[in-house]
């Protein structure tokens, strides 16, 4: 038998159920998209404690214990925003035909042994090996949700829905900075910033295989659109929403033929720039300008990702409010994110309250651009391709964390030497404000765009 054949069959979604009777559907809906809210949230979080923020909180450490430099740490950060930025479209495409219950716990299985590995070895090489793994393994975990919570959620409430889901990401990445620097105090070494994660993940895995569904019919449920009577903007028969697309249209049709996709992917990824410049490297700025300790330094992390969440959730609502001008509210978000990156390197040391406040508010308003620009995707295409399109987004703005992660390392590293590590970190927070202002301007010209239009 074909191997690969199957693994397909195993994946495949599951039939659909015998459907219940309308009174009984009714009274089952409202569980069932909590059930589908809660696991994909708490799923999510776990997949966060494991994905790069529990590296970059023990950076110092993986330095001292293994003579790493800062260029070579930053190229552990760029194989594996380039694997998973590749896998999240090369899985998101497999996803949206694929069981999301299945498919998720596996995916978040995978990364915890990963992580196990990561800590038992101290080669340089073998790193760059399993962290790339890593990041392959962690591209299984966002698309499944996107498929769930197309799936459960109708159009007119993706702002909302999606955005308080959403944060699932800035709990389990804050906590996992919290979490690596308790777990290398508690047990004495960098390893156990990986070890511990990566027990809860096996927890988290079992915890999915069991709570996870797929879609509304493999539990004999309607689909969302007929239960709420809220179909897409342009009449698509209920047909054609339910139909499940072949590779082709996924990939080609849907995603690299469709000019709006093509925007939002380079928006995301000046944006991911952005994002991620002071996650993997804010830990050690506090630290070596700010004279942070370790647990201060996880701090900076929890700082960034906890300031996302009320404003997520607040600026979905919104631009559910506003008819669905995504673009709109994502450009007026990107503005406080250039002036906080043009404050950061002006305060001096000893006001460590007010960076943590510069990063909060950093956190504050980058996560509901990126949220945006994912309903966007959704909006523009259909919940049967939300895998395969937030996938090819995902997979350009992670090239644009790959190139950050590189370029900041090999800039510190570099300039430090040359001239000091002030200048080095002025010069990264420099190009990071230009990357800040070219996804502003992208992100302008989808000021009008509304879902389907």
């Amino acid at each position: 038998m074909n191997p690969l054949r199957s693994v397909a069959r195993y994946f495949a979604p599951p039939p659909a159920a015998p459907q219940l009777p309308e009174s009984e559907a009714k009274a089952r809906y409202p569980y069932f998209r909590w059930r589908a809210l809660e696991a994909t949230f708490l799923g999510y979080a776990t997949y966060y404690l494991l994905r790069s923020n529990n590296l970059s909180t023990v950076v110092k450490e993986v330095e001292h214990s293994l003579q790493y430099t800062k260029e070579m740490i930053g190229d552990l950060g760029a194989i594996t925003a380039l694997t998973y930025g590749l896998s999240k479209f090369i899985m998101g495409a497999v996803s949206d035909r694929s069981d999301a219950r299945k498919f998720m716990a596996i995916g978040l299985l995978l990364t915890a042994l990963c992580n196990f590995a990561f800590g038992a070895v101290s080669n340089y090489h073998v790193h760059m090996f399993l962290w790339g793994l890593n990041g392959f393994f962690q591209g299984m975990g966002w698309p499944p949700c996107g498929r769930v919570m197309g799936h459960w959620f109708s159009e007119s409430e993706r702002g909302l829905t999606f955005s308080i889901w959403n944060t699932s990401h800035n709990i389990g990445g804050g906590i996992a900075g919290v979490l690596a620097a308790w777990a290398v105090g508690q047990f004495g070494g960098w390893q156990y910033a990986f070890y511990v994660p990566g027990v809860i993940a096996m927890v988290g895995a079992a915890y999915l295989f069991w709570r996870l569904r797929d879609t509304p019919q493999s539990v004999g449920l309607p689909p969302i659109e007929e239960f709420r009577n809220d179909f897409p903007v342009g009449g698509i028969p209920e047909a054609e929403l339910e139909r499940e697309l072949s590779y082709r249209e996924l990939i080609v049709d849907k995603v690299l033929l469709n000019p709006w996709v093509w925007l939002l992917a380079f928006a995301n990824f000046f944006a991911y720039i952005t994002r991620y410049s002071m996650l993997d490297w804010g830990p050690t700025y506090v630290r070596e300008m700010k004279q942070a300790t370790l647990n201060q330094g996880g701090l900076a992390v929890l700082a960034i990702e906890f300031g996302g969440i009320p404003s997520t959730i607040c600026f979905g609502w919104i631009s559910d409010r506003i008819g669905g001008r995504r673009g709109l509210v994502a450009t007026l978000c990107m503005l406080p994110i250039i002036l906080a990156f043009a404050a950061l390197p002006l305060t001096p040391p000893g006001y460590l309250w007010l960076d943590y406040l510069i990063l909060i508010t950093i956190g504050c308003f980058i996560y509901p651009v990126l949220n945006l620009i994912t309903i966007m995707a959704l909006d523009l295409v259909s919940k049967k391709a939300i895998g395969t399109a937030a996938g090819f987004i995902g997979f350009v703005g992670y090239l644009g964390k790959m190139a950050q992660s590189s370029r900041i390392g090999s800039t510190i590293h570099t300039y430090t030497k040359s001239h000091d590590a002030q200048y080095a970190w002025s010069l990264a927070f420099s190009g990071i404000l230009v990357c800040g202002l070219l996804a502003t301007v992208l992100l302008a010209c989808t000021w009008k765009l509304k879902p389907r239009s």
